[in-house]
Parts: C-alpha cells; sequence; structure tokens
C-alpha cells in the first residue's frame, strides 16, 4: 500500500495495479477489498487505484468527521497521482466520486446508487437515532445490521437474516458500525447541490431491487448532471458492483470507450 497525507494530515492509504491511464475506485462499506472482484478486469487496460478511506483498511483517521473530509482525502490520493482520472464509485463512494470530480479535472465518472438522500426520505431519515440506540444498549451487532437492512435492502426484507448468513461480510462489517454511525449521521444532513457541475461525462448505475431511496436519488443526480447517462440494471441488488460484475464492467467498459 502507498500512503499520502490528507489536508487535515490523515494518512490515506492506496494501492496500485496495472499499467495505462488511472482509474480511482471508491468503495462504500467496508474497505478497497469490495474491489477485488473487478480488479483484474478493470486493469488490463488501467492503472488502478483503489483507496482505503478514513478510518478503515490500511488508512488512518482523524479527530473530527465529515463529508468533506473524505473528498478531501480523495482529492489527496488524485493529486499523488499521475493523469487525468476516471473515478469509479459504489455507494458512499459513488458520492464522493461525483464530489471529487466537482473539484479536481476528471476524464470520466461511474456512479452506483451514489448515497445521496433527497426528498421526504432525506426529512425523515432517523437511520443513525437507530444505530445510536442499539450502540447505547451494547449491541453493536444489532446496530451493524440496522445499517445494512437499510442501506442494501432499503428497509424492512423477510430473508434478511438468511441473506445475512450467506453474505460474506457478515459478521466483520460490525468492525465498522462507528465508522457507519458517522457516516449516516453525516449524510442525513447532507444536501444535494440544485446543479452538479462538473466537466466531464458521467454513467449513472442502479439495480432494479436496489433500495427505493436510492434509485430515486439516482433519478434527480441524473437530472442535475449537464452530461449523464442512466443505466439500471434489472434484477440487480445495491452490490450490483460485485454480485453482478460481468454487467457492471460491460457498462463501464461501453462508457469508458465513449469518454475517450
Amino acid at each position: 500500500m502507498q500512503t499520502v497525507e490528507s489536508e487535515d494530515g490523515t494518512t490515506i492509504a492506496y494501492d496500485s495495479q496495472g499499467d495505462g491511464s488511472p482509474l480511482c475506485c471508491l468503495h462504500g462499506g467496508g474497505t478497497h477489498r469490495f474491489w477485488d472482484p473487478l480488479t483484474d478486469a478493470l486493469a488490463e487496460d488501467h492503472r488502478v487505484i483503489r483507496p482505503d478511506r478514513r478510518g478503515r483498511g490500511d488508512s488512518g483517521d482523524g479527530p473530527t468527521y465529515s463529508i468533506e473530509q473524505e473528498i478531501e482525502d480523495c482529492c489527496a490520493v488524485l493529486d499523488a497521482i499521475d493523469g487525468t482520472p476516471v473515478l469509479i464509485g459504489h455507494s458512499f463512494g459513488g458520492l464522493l466520486a461525483l464530489e471529487t470530480a466537482r473539484r479536481r479535472p476528471v476524464r470520466s465518472v461511474v456512479a452506483y446508487e451514489p448515497a445521496y438522500l433527497v426528498g421526504e426520505y432525506r426529512n425523515e431519515a432517523s437511520l443513525s437515532e437507530t444505530i445510536q440506540r442499539h450502540l447505547d444498549d451494547g449491541r453493536p451487532r444489532a446496530a451493524a445490521k440496522a445499517h445494512l437492512r437499510e442501506v442494501i435492502h432499503g428497509g424492512d426484507v423477510p430473508q434478511f437474516e438468511a441473506w445475512l448468513k450467506e453474505w460474506p461480510g457478515w459478521p466483520k462489517s460490525v468492525t465498522f458500525v462507528e465508522n457507519n454511525l458517522r457516516m449516516d449521521r453525516a449524510l442525513e444532513s447532507f444536501e444535494l447541490d440544485d446543479t452538479l457541475e462538473i466537466d466531464a461525462p458521467a454513467l449513472l448505475l442502479s439495480g432494479s431491487e436496489g433500495p427505493q431511496h436510492l434509485r430515486d436519488s439516482i433519478r434527480v443526480v441524473d437530472e442535475r448532471l449537464p452530461d449523464s447517462k442512466f443505466v439500471e440494471f434489472d434484477g440487480v441488488g445495491h452490490l450490483g458492483p460485485i454480485t453482478a460484475p460481468n454487467r457492471f464492467l460491460d457498462a463501464v467498459g461501453h462508457h469508458l470507450e465513449k469518454s475517450r
């Protein structure tokens, strides 16, 4: 892993694979390892850069937290690499990709269900309160489940416990429950701007089985971007990049070909 110092002095770690023009993959939950199933394919034509978000993986952390600091972390990574990058982000990483592209020159952006909250959902969002209540009661697993249920499935789902038993990220994801709490709290107060001025084409991806609030918000993002294309994968959920990797890679490949 290589490291770079962010604006507030926090050490941000990232790995690099392949040669060619830079492609920076920004994860949502977990660490940069989210992208493992896709990295080899992406690295055939690009130098793939995968940072760990602050407080996760090999990156450091700071005494305070904000979405702006996470954006500064991404900017620090881009400033440390050669070339104008393509940004690919999933969930919170999709939000970071779009917001970073407003501050640094990029070749294009791909965002899968970026984690903006809009409309009534944002006004009524209380996930952070639920997580905090579970943590106050000494129940970190219940807190982690509340986050996953809402973020990945969009609320109550009848087969959630069965899905959780089969999901390879459980129970390791409990490790990030405090990080998820601060992220969810910050997202609940983060407002999507009326215009998203990005001087690059954007590909917005979603799954028909993803959380409804993210499917709603990505359409708002599409309306506010000057140059974007929206694609929905039928039968795919929030974890589409890794549950439907071939469809994801095909969509990204076509987008990058047109963006040259």
